[in-house]
């Protein structure tokens, strides 16, 4: 990691901006265009200074993988543009835990199940170097936030816990000693779907080199309250990274209420951004990203104009 890299990364421990404005909103950009340069133009339409990447737009590649020339030509085309990244989305860990019986594969063939063995455990295998991968693009991209996951969910996911724990272990210290951030995803097709599940990690990796990308509508696919139960459940200064789903802004059975979780973490000292993940896939996609926007930011410029009741 260079100096100048080391000078870039974001102050936000030190700043301890809480005022949630504008300036704190980010999105996924494969998901709000077709091109790297579309999604910055995507940003600039609507005064963003930060995105999250994922794979490269209009790509299958992961950020994470990219040689070292292409991501300092993506920071570079960023950095022209005035626009930072605010977290690192990889999918580290999201796959089945060698040795478990993941729920989503009871039907597998006994080929296919050879077959995807093999590949987990060479996955497995080499978690550390895909880690070391992701730090470093974390490092010339200019985030000090990554995303992990706690591998694919089985019937009983508490009971691994520990067992997810022990593995993470080595990599919280290795992302503690590159001033990285992990943030562990509550992911519906992992062991850690949930804002209790969450916590739960958390508190057997006390470390503040380990927090949580809360993605506020997949914990209720498991019959979980998103806010305020789920959100009440999480140690809040371990929040890194928000992430908001389209259908829980526009009108629908999915909707949240955003303002009153803007207004909840704003008063709870949340320093981190919120970033857009569409998900709504097909045709409409880049559309409905515009949608969704467009309705964020109108839900963060009126927490001024409508104040919160007693």
């Amino acid at each position: 990691m260079t100096r100048r890299e080391l000078l870039s990364l974001p102050l936000i421990s030190l700043a301890r901006p809480t005022r949630i404005d504008r300036s704190r909103m980010s999105a996924i950009t494969d998901e709000i265009a077709p091109s790297p340069a579309e999604a910055i133009g995507f940003a600039r339409q609507y005064g963003l200074k930060w995105v999250e990447l994922r794979a490269v737009p209009g790509q299958k590649t992961y950020y994470q993988f990219l040689d070292e020339p292409d991501l300092r030509a993506a920071r570079k085309q960023l950095d022209a543009a005035g626009i930072r990244v605010s977290f690192l989305n990889t999918g580290l860990l999201k796959f089945p835990l060698p040795g478990t019986e993941p729920l989503r594969y009871r039907n597998e063939t006994p080929e296919a199940r050879a077959r995807r063995l093999a590949r987990d455990q060479a996955e497995f295998d080499r978690r550390m170097e895909d880690l070391r991968k992701a730090i470093r693009a974390a490092h010339i991209l200019g985030t000090d936030k990554v995303r992990i996951f706690a591998f694919t969910r089985v019937a009983e996911p508490l009971a691994l816990l520990p067992r997810i724990a022990e593995i993470l272990e080595p990599m919280v210290a290795l992302a503690e000693r590159e001033n990285i951030y992990l943030l562990l995803e509550n992911e519906a097709s992992c062991n850690v779907a949930t804002c209790a599940e969450a916590a739960a990690l958390l508190e057997l990796l006390p470390s503040r080199h380990l927090g949580v990308n809360w993605d506020a509508l997949n914990g209720a696919a498991f019959k979980e309250t998103p806010f305020p139960d789920g959100y009440n459940l999480l140690p809040k200064d371990r929040i890194g990274n928000v992430q908001i789903k389209g259908r829980s802004v526009l009108e629908g059975p999915q909707k949240l209420d955003w303002a009153a979780i803007f207004r909840a973490m704003e008063a709870d000292g949340y320093q981190g951004c919120f970033g857009l993940e569409t998900h709504i896939f097909g045709p409409e996609l880049f559309q409905k990203s515009h949608e969704c926007m467009r309705e964020i930011l109108r839900i963060v410029e009126s927490l001024d104009a409508a104040p919160a009741s007693d």
